[in-house]
């Protein structure tokens, strides 16, 4: 079923709270859009996925409900401590990005559900700086063969207040790095 021509659907907002990201909004959308530094690694990432053809027409939504451990999207929301939102015709829930995930091509996703957005918190965007290297066999249209996202909270003078860091492609699952993170 193609979504694309629901506006609830790819509409990227900022919120009081947090910035919406409509699963149907597109890879060139996310890139374009006016967000937060916190954002810059998730931008990154965009600009990997695929040719310009398919950034143009490649969703969020599908990017996370395809599930592939090397899916490039997915460090960089880590970093951002991003949730998803799911609805079904019954009801609507919120779950962390790390708990949607759960392997190789599989999600939490219930037969009668959909992903309808990706939300992430407004202070913590606006906060940190963030970047995405990935590494691959060539420059572009690559499947990762690794690739790490950082998000980073200085204080006044430049030391880092806190940093996240996660990892794709080393795993079923891209992850956190916890001990990376304290030792930062």
């Amino acid at each position: 079923i193609d979504v694309s021509r629901v506006p609830e659907l790819c509409a990227i907002t900022t919120e009081p709270d947090l910035v919406r990201l409509g699963a149907g909004a597109t890879w060139s959308e996310i890139v374009a859009a006016p967000l937060p530094a916190g954002f810059d690694g998730l931008k990154a990432a965009a600009r990997e996925i695929g040719s310009i053809q398919i950034q143009n027409r490649g969703t969020i939504g599908g990017n996370l409900c395809n599930a592939s451990p090397a899916a490039d999207s997915v460090p960089p929301l880590l970093t951002l401590d991003a949730r998803v939102e799911i609805a079904s015709p019954f009801r609507r829930r919120q779950l962390a990005l790390s708990e949607f995930i759960l392997g190789n091509r599989r999600t939490a996703l219930e037969p009668d559900e959909i992903l309808i957005a990706v939300l992430v918190p407004r202070k913590q965007a606006e906060r940190f700086t963030s970047h995405f290297i990935k590494l691959g066999a060539r420059r572009y249209l690559v499947i990762s063969i690794a690739m790490i996202a950082v998000a980073l909270e200085r204080t006044a003078d430049g030391a880092i207040a806190r940093a996240h860091v996660a990892v794709g492609s080393c795993s079923a699952v891209a992850q956190r790095l916890p001990e990376v993170e304290a030792a930062l």
